[in-house]
């Protein structure tokens, strides 16, 4: 059973990053997915690929990894950009603009 420990990207849909705070344990699939000839579903008889488990540090997810007896591998988060633009979508109306606001 092997897991990978990653820091998850904020989305692409917002510019938010509340879900990026925490580190994430999640159990890579050992079975590969079958389409049910049936209803067309996907599956897998894989029940620990579904795991998803939220730690407040990765410390703390090496740890309970460790103890548990899973291997793992740690996916470092790469560093945001720093050219993120101060004010945001509201400074595009703003009434102090330096210059005229056209379409």
């Amino acid at each position: 059973m092997r897991a990978r420990i990653y820091k998850p990207a904020k989305t692409a849909m917002s510019s938010g990053t509340a879900k990026t705070r925490h580190w994430v344990l999640e159990h890579v699939a050992e079975a590969a997915r079958e389409v049910d000839p049936l209803m067309g579903w996907t599956s897998s008889s894989d029940t620990q690929a579904q795991v998803t488990l939220t730690f407040e540090s990765k410390e703390d997810a090496i740890d309970y990894a460790r103890e548990k007896g899973i291997d793992f591998v740690v996916q470092e988060p790469k560093p945001r950009k720093a050219n993120i633009r101060p004010g945001g979508y509201g400074e595009n109306f703003a009434t102090n603009r330096r210059g005229a606001w056209t379409h």
